[in-house]
This record gives structure tokens, C-alpha cells and sequence, in this order.
């Protein structure tokens, strides 16, 4: 089912513009990724709240409303929503989307269980291998130029817990995940078996992320400048640190 949020959050001083309180809102979508964006927690996640916080000291409100990943992109790319928080730069992206500055730096990892011997260098090694993916994600051109001509064996799933799941019952040997979000789905969903996963230190890729606002709407070149001011305040003043350790404190309670 559909669900909306309409968030509000921030410094109170922030939110008073002259006169009264910002009127003016835009519409996001966006998936669940926890701990980065999700509907169980304080704030929607970390995305969320950097958005969100960053917008209101400009003066703009957001409401977002949470899709499948896949359905989250279109429905931003076709315009019947303002944009959509947060993706990785790609040039398909880019024909249809502005991007802002970096949001976040993340890396991609390898999660396997502690009894399968894993080890790589470059993507050749992985050929042969069972590897877990989840739908709409995009791994990057190397591994998913890899999955598309057959040389990587890629399963794709459409949701991170159900990766995992494969992965404690030896239906797949890799998982490839964010390092964050992985240790937080873990945390959430399967604490009694942590102690059975692990992951390779080598990153298979390192990204960052971005909000990103449809091409279809005129206003979003504004808006973007925008958000970019907030999130550059926001940096300033201490509280961008803060909400990332408070997110990670949350987020990775499961050691290597």
C-alpha cells in the first residue's frame, strides 16, 4: 500500500520566513533502504533527515511517499512527482534528473557467511559464484556490465532482507550490498545469526548519493540550489555530523 509522510523536522528558528511559516512543499519518493530511508524510523532514516532539514532551512517542507525502488524512479522520472531521495550518478539518470552536490559517501561490499572461504581481486574472480542482488539497485557499470553478459552469475530479489535470507540458507554465496545498510538490515531482521555473516573488506564500489529532481518541473532548478545551500548550512553548523553518528549508532551494532 501506498503511504505518505509529510515531515515537518528541523531547528524551529529555521522554519520562520518573515511573517509565518514556509508554505511551500515538494513531493518525493523513495524506498525503503534501512537504515539510510525507512518508514521505522525517527526521521524516515538518515537520507531523510539530511532532506529534510536541509530544505526547511530554506524554507521548504517535503513529503514523501515510499514506493518500491523501481516504481519510486519513475514515478520521479515521468514527472508526476518533484524528485526523489537518494541514487548514485548515472549518465541514464542524468537525462532525467538534476543532480545536487554529494549527499553521502557509501561503499558497496561482498557480504558472505564466515564458513565460505572468500576471497577476490578483480571481477573475474567472482565468475562461478552465486551473488545476490536486489532489483533497481545499479552496482555499478563493471558488475553490471558482468551481470548482463552472463560472465556473473546475478540473482536479483526484491529486497535486501530476502538476499540475506538466500544468503543463511546457502542459496547464495555473495551478497552485494551496502556496507551500512547490509549491517542494519542485519541488526534488524536476523540479530540471532549475525554471528554467522561477515564481509570482504574490498569494496566493490564507492558511491555517492544524491537528491535528485525531475527535468520535467521547471521550479527544480530552484529548488536544487536550494537544497544545496541548506545541506552546506547544515554542514556548517555541526548537525550533519551529528545526525550520521546518531544514524550509524543506531544502525551498526553488529562487528566483523
Amino acid at each position: 500500500m501506498m503511504k505518505k509522510v509529510l515531515i515537518t523536522l528541523g531547528m524551529v528558528g529555521w522554519l520562520f520566513l518573515g511573517n509565518g511559516f514556509a508554505e511551500e512543499t515538494i513531493r518525493l519518493t523513495t524506498g525503503d533502504w534501512y537504515p539510510f530511508v525507512s518508514e521505522s524510523l525517527k526521521d524516515k532514516g538518515i537520507f531523510s533527515r539530511i532532506v529534510t532539514e536541509s530544505l526547511a532551512i530554506e524554507g521548504i517542507n517535503v513529503e514523501y511517499t515510499f514506493f518500491p525502488w523501481e516504481r519510486a524512479y519513475d514515478s520521479a522520472k515521468f514527472g508526476d512527482y518533484d524528485g526523489s531521495s537518494c541514487y548514485s550518478w548515472t549518465k541514464e539518470r542524468e537525462k532525467y534528473f538534476y543532480y545536487s552536490e554529494p549527499m553521502y559517501i557509501e561503499k558497496d561490499v561482498f557480504f558472505h557467511l564466515k564458513s565460505y572461504k572468500f576471497d577476490w581481486n578483480t571481477f573475474d574472480d567472482l565468475k562461478g559464484i552465486a551473488i545476490g542482488g536486489t532489483i533497481g539497485y545499479d552496482y555499478g557499470p563493471k558488475f553490471q556490465e558482468g551481470e548482463k553478459s552472463g560472465k556473473l552469475d546475478v540473482q536479483r530479489v526484491p529486497t535486501d532482507e530476502q538476499n540475506f535470507r538466500k544468503l543463511l540458507n546457502n542459496r547464495i554465496k555473495l551478497f552485494i550490498n551496502s556496507f551500512e545498510a547490509g549491517y542494519g538490515n542485519i541488526h534488524q531482521n536476523f540479530k540471532q545469526k549475525a554471528h554467522l555473516i561477515t564481509y570482504h573488506p574490498k569494496p566493490s564500489l564507492t558511491s555517492n548519493y544524491y537528491l535528485i529532481l525531475s527535468k520535467k518541473h521547471d521550479k527544480n532548478k530552484r529548488i536544487l540550489a536550494l537544497f544545496n545551500k541548506g545541506l552546506k548550512q547544515l554542514k556548517e553548523s555541526g548537525k550533519y555530523d551529528q545526525y550520521l553518528e546518531e544514524s550509524r549508532r543506531q544502525a551498526i551494532t553488529v562487528k566483523k
